[in-house]
């Protein structure tokens, strides 16, 4: 193996403190997303309730209990999962893109829930959605999986 290749690839190797940085988000988020999905089935449904757009075709009340399920499953995920952690970053960070219609919907639509009661509370949130999606891919790795491997 050429020098340059040895080189390159220990670059690219993650450090014991980055690794760390990436377990305590990853179990940030993960913690995050079960206590979400926990509060779309229990004491916060009526809120989540009125952020369903309406372009969704199934019932309010489906729409959230079906996203508390699936946030409660990838949290855990996050949570448990070691052989699969990169394909859990990857779903997860697609079920932020999945759900981020709905954050524009509740923007553009005006509606007050989780005290996001103004424009600009709510375009923050918007600004906060991409920030969910790299903070998936940095925390399993799969970002770094990704580019190692091209």
């Amino acid at each position: 193996m050429s020098a340059r290749k040895k080189y390159s690839r220990r670059n690219r190797s993650i450090s014991s403190g980055s690794r760390t940085r990436r377990t305590i988000g990853r179990i940030v988020l993960g913690s995050f997303l079960a206590f979400a999905g926990i509060s779309h089935l229990t004491f916060a449904r009526d809120e989540f309730t009125a952020q369903v757009p309406d372009f969704v075709p199934l019932s309010e009340d489906t729409t959230v209990l079906a996203s508390g399920v699936v946030e409660i499953t990838l949290g855990s995920a996050l949570l448990l999962a070691k052989k699969k952690r990169t394909l859990v970053g990857w779903a997860v960070a697609a079920f932020f893109v999945a759900i981020f219609p709905g954050n524009i919907s509740q923007f553009v639509n005006k509606v007050d829930a989780f005290g996001l009661t103004s424009d600009t509370a709510r375009g923050i949130r918007l600004i906060f959605q991409p920030v969910l999606v790299l903070w998936a891919l940095w925390s399993t790795g799969a970002w770094h999986a990704f580019r190692t491997r091209r």
